[in-house]
Formats: C-alpha cells, sequence, structure tokens
C-alpha cells in the first residue's frame, strides 16, 4: 500500500515537472516571438527614417529656395496627422493658442463646427446667435471657397486660420448645399463669440416643458439645473430637450446632462482606445435623476459628440423618444499632446459606444420617429457634383437668408409636442 502511494507520487511529480517545463518553454517561444515583432516593427521604423532624412536632405541641397528645418519639419507633421482621419491634426504654437482661447469660451470668429468630411471641408452645424447662424450657415453645407480661394484638399488647421480673424472683417464664403442641389455665395462679418450653454427653457403648452442646449460646456449641467428647478416651479409635467445644431463640447459635461434622466450607476458612454487607459467606461452619478416624466429628444445632422451621447444613452434606455433627423456621427475623442516648442498634436485616440454597444463614429444616432426639417428653396434638389470646384464658374446663385423657426412654425417641435399630448392622454385613460 505504501509502494503505490509512492508511485503515484512519482507519476504526479513527473506529470508536474512536464507541465513546468512545456509553460516554459511557451513562454520563451511567445516571448521570442514577440521580441523579434518588435525587432522587425522597429527595423522597418528605421527603414521610413531613414527615406525621411534622406528627402529631407535632398530638399535642404536642392531646393529652389531657401526653406527652414522647422517648417519642413511642420509640414511633414501635419501632413502625417491629416493622413490619419479628419479629426487628428498637427497644431502648430499659434493654432494651438487659438485652440485653447476656444475650450475659455470666449473667440473671435464666425461661430460654426467644422469638419473634413468626404473629403471637403463640411460644416457640422453653425452655433445659436452667431455670425454663421444668423447669415444662414446649416448643418452639412460644405465649404468650397474662403475669401475667394478655393477648399480643395485643404487642411482643417488652414481652414480655422482663414476663418478667424479680428472681430469687425468680413469673411466671403462659397457654399455647396446639397440638399437643395445649390452653390450660395455669403458675406460674414466675424464676431467675438460667447457661448451661451442653455440657449431657452419654457413651458410650450400644456405643462410641456422645452429646453434648448446650444453647446456642452463646464456650466452646462449647472445651467441646466437651474431650468429645470424654474420648470417643477412651473408645474412641468412633460420635456422637450432640443438638441439639434449642438456640435458638441466637453464628454463630462455631456455625461452629467444624461445622467440626470438615467438611474443612478447606468452605463452612459463607452470609449475604446488601443491604450487600457483610453478605454473608459462612463457611469450615471446623479443622486436624484428625474425618471417620472416622459421625453422627447429632438435631433438633426448638426448634432453631434456629445449631443450623440445623450441622445444614445436615453435611447438605449428606452428613457426618451429620439425624433427629428439622423445625427451627424462625429463619435471619436480627441486628445491635446503639447510639444516642447509650444505646438501640439490632437491626436484621435478612442471611439464612441452607447450603453448597448453601437458605434457612433460615422454611423450617428438614427431618430426613433424621422421627421425632416422644411428646406428652404426645396423645390429644385439636383444630384451632387461630381466635382463642385470644377462647377464653380457657372453657378449664378444667390444666398438665402434663414432666422431662427419660431415655435409653431417649426415641424419637428410641433410634432414632438403633439406626440408628448398623446402620451399624457394616453397615461391620463390609463
Amino acid at each position: 500500500m505504501v509502494v503505490f502511494e509512492k508511485d503515484k507520487m512519482k507519476k504526479i511529480n513527473r506529470i508536474f515537472f512536464i507541465l513546468v517545463f512545456i509553460s516554459i518553454l511557451i513562454w520563451i517561444r511567445n516571448s521570442f516571438s514577440a521580441s523579434t515583432l518588435e525587432r522587425k516593427k522597429k527595423e522597418e521604423l528605421y527603414r521610413e527614417i531613414e527615406i525621411f532624412s534622406s528627402a529631407l536632405g535632398i530638399i535642404e541641397s536642392d531646393y529652389v529656395e531657401e526653406v527652414s528645418y522647422r517648417d519642413l519639419i511642420y509640414g511633414a507633421l501635419k501632413g502625417m496627422l491629416s493622413s490619419l482621419d479628419a479629426h487628428s491634426q498637427f497644431l502648430d504654437p499659434e493654432s494651438y493658442k487659438e485652440l485653447k482661447m476656444e475650450t475659455e469660451g470666449r473667440f473671435g470668429g464666425l461661430g460654426m463646427e467644422i469638419t473634413i468630411k468626404d473629403g471637403l471641408l463640411t460644416v457640422v452645424s453653425p452655433i445659436e446667435d452667431t455670425p454663421a447662424w444668423k447669415a444662414g450657415i446649416k448643418p452639412a453645407d460644405r465649404i468650397v471657397k474662403i475669401n475667394g480661394q478655393s477648399t480643395r484638399n485643404i487642411t482643417l488647421d488652414e481652414a480655422v486660420k482663414k476663418l478667424r480673424g479680428k472681430p469687425g472683417t468680413e469673411v466671403y464664403l462659397t457654399i455647396l448645399r446639397e440638399s437643395v442641389g445649390k452653390v450660395l455665395d455669403f458675406k460674414l462679418t466675424r464676431d467675438i463669440i460667447k457661448l451661451q450653454d442653455i440657449k431657452e427653457a419654457k413651458i410650450l403648452e400644456d405643462k410641456i416643458g422645452y429646453i434648448r442646449i446650444v453647446e456642452f460646456r463646464e456650466n452646462t449641467y449647472l445651467q441646466l439645473e437651474q431650468a429645470l428647478k424654474r420648470l417643477k416651479e412651473e408645474g412641468v409635467s412633460a420635456l422637450i430637450l432640443d438638441l439639434r445644431n449642438n456640435p458638441g463640447g466637453l464628454l463630462d459635461s455631456a455625461v452629467k446632462i444624461a445622467g440626470k434622466f438615467i438611474e443612478r450607476k447606468k452605463l452612459i458612454v463607452s470609449t475604446k482606445g488601443k491604450k487600457e487607459n483610453q478605454s473608459i467606461d462612463f457611469f450615471s452619478e446623479e443622486n436624484d435623476p428625474i425618471l417620472d416624466i416622459p421625453m422627447v429628444i429632438l435631433v438633426n445632422k448638426g448634432s453631434a459628440s456629445g449631443s450623440e451621447i445623450v441622445a444614445s444613452a436615453l435611447q438605449d434606455y428606452n428613457r426618451a423618444i429620439i425624433l427629428g433627423e439622423k445625427t451627424f456621427g462625429k463619435g471619436s475623442v480627441q486628445t491635446i499632446f503639447p510639444l516642447s516648442d509650444g505646438s501640439a498634436l490632437k491626436l484621435t485616440t478612442s471611439k464612441y459606444f452607447t450603453p448597448k454597444g453601437r458605434l457612433i463614429h460615422n454611423e450617428g444616432v438614427m431618430p426613433d420617429i424621422v421627421v425632416q426639417q422644411k428646406e428652404l428653396n426645396s423645390e429644385s434638389v439636383n444630384d451632387k457634383p461630381l466635382d463642385i470646384f470644377d462647377q464653380l464658374e457657372d453657378k449664378k446663385d444667390a444666398p438665402s437668408l434663414t432666422q431662427p423657426l419660431d415655435y409653431k412654425d417649426d415641424l419637428q417641435l410641433q410634432r414632438a409636442v403633439d406626440l408628448l399630448k398623446a402620451i399624457q392622454i394616453y397615461q391620463h385613460k390609463k
């Protein structure tokens, strides 16, 4: 009996040591493969850097004019960042300084969010009560000329520089509005842009409240709480949250706004990137959320980024009915990396995902109820020109100015009011 036990123990020990030996071999092989892969990647990097250095040397010695190394490096960085995606860019010291001024909420310009989409300089959304808004610039407008100069192959950084300037100076824009198949000319006067987060908060009718959020900034949540407090005092029993033409803003602010209408400790949005610290889950932290009144959220193609986070979260949890048009689809996170000379990299580091795992970037948020807003001059909708830059000389259309629509003339807002009325009637009968 004792001999049998000893033999059994020897077999167990042999098996254990064999397993340990195999594990060590696998680890050595994986480590060797990883180190080999890293070595190959470094060798490839060195080869490419050598090509870059050779090109730099040739330009320095043979180019017809003298060019500083700084200009060459800056140009290379701009090209490198713009080749990644429409939102990554290299910011020279002047551009980085302007960006910091913008985040402070006061800057000189036209008041519109722009991006590069389908290779064209595109308006994400004009900000309400700014020169762009008052002139009639609309979401999805393609800016094909700035002060008579073509925007073909323009970078986002170059466009921002051309559009901004001293308050009181004028900018001439040529716009392709694909929704009506026309090219329009606009003259805008630059102004100091003062960002106002919540534009309006009031009772429309039948105790239906209306709040319009035009931007997500540091104080937006506090302004929302104040607006909701006023509406509660007036007996609000249903709410319309208007996020149309809201280009986004601060991620934390959007998360807090969404959390105001969702149960505590619920996932609002996830960011997923290459690094572990870029993949983050954001949860609602509101201690006293509003859960007992029906809601409609208005969106359109000018609703982007933070607006899409709020709309998709409340849609995923069936907390609100989303009404309007499909949103812009700007669901990526840009991180600023300052460099030693005062310049910076604005780099896309992660993408947004809704609580149910839906990708927002380039997909947008589809409303539960689609209601298209009426377009002026929509009687002549033509196909998109194959190359607008080659056809600008033939255009003859003049700009059509638009004003913010009155409540009674706003089709999407009317539909939202009717929807909430129906819900209230149903709840009362039930």
